[in-house]
């Protein structure tokens, strides 16, 4: 018998919800060890985190980094229960922490170690840079523009110097949205200046801040130190990269890519094509949300990305396999 290729998706920040993976926990044995060792880990209740906070304090890069990393991985070790095995992951952004666990680079506990010193490196950066949540920084989605023409235009608007603040093409998300990370000036004359160039629409995003930019430089470097003490090592799967849109060979790769990634870009657009190129027989969203659906729809391939992140998603899986 001809074994399946499975390919594992792990979504990124601004996909929680409060309650998001207790399903996993109430049924999955599995799933109830990522959060006990997520709980253990990090010396917090996760169930209760995720059950008692709300949609704001979940948004907080804090708060959300280590609740979606469970979520996420428990959706993994529930699909794996159902005898979905990935021999392929990817994340988006933070989910590349729960893509580095199901790979066998890292191991869940120091998956957790990693994520909390990430998001609470990257809150403290926002924390600074914010001037209150009117002029704080952000990110928003550039829709109906090709990524290509976004560079551009910022690239020229730079050039001109007639922009207020800085503003990054931050992920490429599909051939029709990018994700640009900028000051609120920027973002707000950016609206502008992209809806009379042609883009469809221009929609804020729920994150805490200006994140893959070198907005996040002060967060890369305060990360660095946690980073270290982590051993990385080499895929046992295949994974791939954000920053590079390519299969990452070895560990020491992996976590270079790892601290490279706060500042850098999503290559999410690459990234795809990569995994579509290993002809998978079938791709999951592994965790809340379908914004990866939706991104992987743009493709054009014939292979759906279908929705794993709950037990009623996972269980029609296993009806139609």
């Amino acid at each position: 018998m001809v074994e399946k290729r499975f390919v594992f998706l792990f979504p990124g920040q601004g996909a929680q919800y409060p309650g998001m993976g207790l399903d996993f926990y109430d049924i999955s044995p599995a799933a109830r060890e990522i959060f006990s060792i997520a709980s253990e880990t990090l010396s917090l209740d996760m169930v209760s985190l995720i059950r008692d906070s709300d949609a704001e304090k979940l948004r907080r890069t804090d708060v959300s980094q280590i609740a979606l990393t469970a979520a996420s991985l428990a959706a993994a070790a529930r699909l794996k229960e159902k005898g979905f095995t990935p021999s392929i992951c990817a994340g988006f952004s933070l989910g590349e922490y729960p893509a580095l666990a199901c790979a066998g680079v890292i191991g869940a506990g120091d998956c957790f170690t990693l994520v909390q010193a990430r998001g609470r490196a990257m809150q403290a950066a926002v924390d600074r840079i914010s001037g209150g949540a009117d002029s704080a920084p952000g990110m928003a989605a550039v829709l109906g523009l090709p990524p290509e023409q976004v560079e551009g235009l910022i690239a020229e608007w730079e050039k001109a110097g007639s922009f207020p603040g800085g503003l990054y093409a931050a992920n490429i998300n599909s051939p029709k949205q990018t994700v640009v990370s900028g000051t609120a000036p920027a973002l707000a004359e950016a609206e502008k200046r992209f809806k009379k160039a042609g883009a469809r629409r221009f929609i804020r995003l729920e994150v805490a801040g200006p994140f893959h930019s070198p907005f996040m430089k002060e967060a890369a470097e305060a990360f660095a130190p946690a980073l270290e003490k982590v051993a990385f090592k080499d895929p046992e799967i295949a994974l791939f990269s954000n920053v590079t849109g390519n299969r990452v060979q070895s560990g020491a790769e992996a976590k270079s890519l790892a601290l490279r990634q706060i500042c850098e870009g999503v290559r999410w657009t690459d990234e795809e094509a990569a995994l579509a190129a290993f002809n998978p027989d079938a791709v999951f969203e592994a965790g809340p949300g379908k914004v990866l659906q939706g991104l992987w729809r743009d493709t054009g391939s014939k292979v759906p990305c279908r929705p794993a992140g709950t037990v009623d998603a996972i269980n029609e899986l296993t009806a139609e396999n």
